[in-house]
């Protein structure tokens, strides 16, 4: 089993405090380093000092690491044209001599569409909108050099597009689609993904899920083994009770709560509930840091959990 960490910087943190993140996870091993897309914080935290542009920050960190995969989970379709966000993927996918993926929802937080003058249409159009952006990244990434790229939908018209530039990986970088829509969300990802991604749901929601999923891909004439199936999951491990105890009430949750609905608990814990998914056929986990600074979790994750399952 794969484990990624993921962060999500709108909470509250500075490009240094998710670099240092990012290599404490490098250092201890881990497959991946992720990050939320998003522009508004969530909850009662400050948020300061205020959000930082995904692809941005990935750019940065295809520079400042060396050996992690890096990604979004996930990017809003409603935040860019596809156009422009397959030129930045295949860009920072360059940067970091092939080390990107690509993570693509529909987009949900109303909130923070309204805050910086993003339109936010009903889910209906998103999700149209979301299906012709794979459409289109991946018809830009694919088309061969020399020939151009012509796409005519509903929201998006391209014309003779040089379809430039190519990103460093073949055919492309992995896509990740996920979420809990019960049928539009894996119709795409069996047309679309390399990877079916549910974050934060309970185990059996993750089989329901993983059962529409499967159905997509036959109807869809696709082998359902060749989509990864992943999980996200709040991260909140400890050396003892008191830890954990400690960890839960920095990021303002119960321990009890955690662990039914988390990774949470003991490295023995934790590697007991990972196993319960890995029954599911999960193969990777992005384990979710909340606390930025709290790079002694990273560390123990990486001896106690990682090395584990190894």
């Amino acid at each position: 089993m794969d484990l990624r960490i993921f962060c999500e910087p709108q909470q509250g943190a500075s490009y240094d405090q998710i670099l240092a993140l990012a290599l404490a996870s490098e250092e201890g091993g881990f497959d991946a380093f992720f990050r939320s897309d998003h522009y508004l914080k969530m909850g009662n935290v400050s948020g300061l000092p205020g959000p930082s542009d995904a692809w941005i920050t990935l750019a940065a960190l295809a520079r400042d690491t060396a050996r992690l995969r890096l990604g979004t989970l996930l990017s809003s379709a409603t935040f860019r044209f596809p156009g422009p966000l397959a030129i930045s993927v295949a860009q920072v996918d360059a940067m970091s001599g092939g080390r990107v993926e690509l993570g693509l929802g529909a987009g949900w937080f109303e909130q923070e569409h309204a805050a910086y003058g993003i339109p936010f249409p009903d889910v209906g159009e998103r999700f149209d909108k979301l299906e012709e952006q794979l459409a289109i990244i991946t018809g830009l990434w694919q088309t061969p050099l020399e020939e151009t790229f012509t796409f005519s939908g509903a929201h998006y018209h391209l014309a003779e597009s040089p379809a430039l530039p190519k990103p460093t990986q073949k055919p492309h970088p992995p896509i990740i689609i996920g979420g809990h829509g019960p049928k539009r969300t894996p119709q795409l990802a069996a047309r679309f993904a390399n990877e079916f991604n549910i974050p934060f749901a309970p185990l059996e929601f993750c089989r329901t899920q993983f059962e529409r999923v499967d159905e997509a891909c036959r109807e869809a004439g696709r082998e359902s083994n060749s989509l990864v199936r992943s999980v996200a999951l709040v991260a909140c491990c400890g050396r003892d009770e008191r830890e954990v105890a400690r960890r839960a009430a920095f990021i303002g949750r119960e321990v009890d709560e955690l662990k039914a609905n988390g990774l949470a608990g003991s490295p023995t814990e934790v590697l007991a509930r990972l196993e319960e998914f890995a029954q599911l056929g999960v193969s990777r986990v992005y384990l979710q840091i909340l606390d930025v600074d709290d790079l002694d979790h990273v560390a123990l994750l990486a001896s106690d959990v990682l090395c584990a399952l190894r």
